[in-house]
């Protein structure tokens, strides 16, 4: 049982023992702190998609340029393997805003 919960480590992290908890506990809060981060690139890149959108827009273009989305698929699927392409699918999504 831990001390702050009454919990054993097993129902809090899955883990058997308290060294793999321990290293769960861990883990899972490098994870946190990573996931925030990339939280934060993803508001970074949809802030500067507005600008180029708006600037694309403003010279008499398109929102969205299908050439360039392409190029932007292929390196996450090139760099991420299958499940790379749906990822950036998700994130050229969020980027163009409402079409």
């Amino acid at each position: 049982m831990t001390a702050d919960t009454g919990t054993t480590p097993a129902a809090t992290t899955g883990a058997r023992t308290e060294q793999a908890a321990d290293v769960i506990a861990n883990a899972r809060e490098r994870i946190d702190a990573l996931d925030d981060r990339i939280i934060g690139l993803v508001q970074e890149r949809m802030a500067v998609s507005a600008v180029i959108q708006e600037a694309r827009i403003t010279s008499g273009g398109r929102r969205v340029h299908l050439t360039r989305e392409m190029e932007i698929l292929t390196r996450y699927r090139d760099a991420l393997g299958k499940p790379g392409t749906p990822l950036a699918m998700t994130l050229l999504e969020l980027c163009r805003g409402r079409v």
